[in-house]
């Protein structure tokens, strides 16, 4: 923005650090104390408005663990805006640092927290509909070990949160969220629910594993075939072949989701111990001692040595 823009009457935008699945996001000041926020701006004009359906949606989620709160959300001059908890890098982030590769054990450690949140957000009757490393944060300060789930600009409500009434099965709906990682029935246009989240999820965690799906360098001459290649390889993969190399639990994860029908409920503790036991059998602590810890703990090592060398 060129002019500058006060919101909610205390936070000023201070300069663009990124974009979500609509407008941008602005790192904010809170006048009043000095403290950063986190700033989402959509036009008012934009033709498909999701912002609104967030901000509408983070208010059914607010108080969850790994949600991020919101501070204010209105309209300011021809924007809506949502003004929130600042939080740490994304896992696309911590995944490039680590030179795109992650050990079992951070996978791990992750899918954990990542699993309990789709349960939360499941519980609070939204599906979000577009996971991806990018859209999972790690918070800061003493929140730094904990992992947030952000942008519900394409999430909404599986079932009215009174009744519990479940939305009805549909087909030849529109594509919805990034191919990468769209489960299959995202891709055949079905309508999506609780299982379509928990396979998105198994390919977010496939691959951290491995560092590349093999569908994510696929070359097309529209994004229409492109995804439709996509679909294609992701059809003829088998699980199995998926998290060939990898603990089976990966591979039991996933066919456990692609076999989940529309309207059952995700047994998301039978998931968690699948890959909590492995975790305990393989030896690991819960420690908390992510692969990027370990990465700047080395950097920071290396350069105390260089410099009292």
């Amino acid at each position: 923005m060129s002019v500058e823009l006060i919101a909610g009457g205390k936070y000023r935008l201070v300069q663009k650090i990124g974009s979500g699945s609509f407008g941008d996001i602005y790192l904010g000041i809170n006048v009043t104390n000095g403290e950063e926020v986190a700033v989402k701006l959509e036009a008012v004009t934009d033709r498909s408005p999701l912002l609104l359906n967030e901000s509408q949606l983070y208010k059914i989620l607010q108080g969850g663990i790994g949600i991020a709160r919101v501070r204010w959300c209105g309209m300011e001059r021809d924007h809506y805006v949502l003004v929130m908890d600042m939080l740490g890098p994304s896992i696309e982030d911590l995944f490039n640092f680590c030179a795109r590769k992650f050990t079992v054990k951070t996978v791990l450690m992750l899918a954990d927290q990542m699993i309990g949140r789709l349960e939360y957000v499941h519980t609070k009757s939204v599906i979000h509909r577009d996971l991806k490393p990018e859209n999972f944060l790690m918070g800061i300060g003493r929140h730094r070990d904990k992992v947030y789930i952000i942008d519900f600009g394409l999430s909404k409500k599986y079932r009215d949160p009174r009744t519990l009434h479940h939305i009805s099965y549909k087909e030849e709906k529109p594509f919805i969220g990034t191919a990468n990682y769209a489960s299959l029935n995202a891709h055949h246009g079905n309508e999506l629910g609780r299982r379509d989240d928990m396979e998105s999820l198994g390919y977010v965690l496939v691959y951290l594993l491995r560092g590349a799906l093999p569908w994510s360098q696929l070359k097309a001459a529209t994004k229409k075939q492109k995804y439709e290649k996509i679909t294609e390889q992701k059809m003829s993969t088998p699980a199995e072949q998926l998290c060939k190399g990898y603990p089976a639990e990966f591979s039991v994860y996933l066919s456990y989701c692609r076999n989940l029908r529309f309207e059952e409920v995700p047994d998301y503790t039978y998931l968690q111990q699948l890959f909590r036991i492995l975790f305990r059998a393989l030896g690991y602590q819960y420690d908390y001692v992510f692969d990027w810890i370990l990465l700047k703990d080395k950097a920071a090592q290396v350069s105390t040595a260089v410099r009292s060398g």
